[in-house]
């Protein structure tokens, strides 16, 4: 007995889709206004500001989340900006870059 016929002996009222292969995937809206990536020094210490998304607040928050553990550093996400510690404009940019979005890099 293999899983299948295994699992339909536990779930018998459950109905198999039809395409197993189609899986839902978690996109992010992409946007034409480039991000804004911004250094600044906020109580003698490095952060690196990401602003101007225009999509889903929630969207945002997860490409946050997905940047603080590519650097594993610290960070939030406030007003409608990513905030990380230290400056990692670079790195940023080109995880931005490849995830196709538009930045711009400011202040220096």
């Amino acid at each position: 007995m293999d899983l299948k016929d295994q699992l339909k002996n536990l779930y018998p009222d459950h109905v198999v889709s039809a395409d197993p292969d189609l899986i839902k995937e978690d996109t992010i809206w992409i946007q034409q206004d480039p991000l804004i990536c911004k250094y600044e020094k906020r109580k003698g210490k490095a952060t690196t500001i990401i602003e101007g998304y225009t999509g889903a607040s929630s969207d945002f928050k997860q490409l946050a989340k997905e940047i603080k553990q590519l650097l594993s550093v610290g960070g939030s996400f406030k007003n409608e900006q990513i905030i990380i510690q230290g400056d990692y404009r670079d790195k940023i940019m080109m995880f931005l870059k490849n995830k196709g979005f538009k930045t711009k890099r400011v202040g220096g």
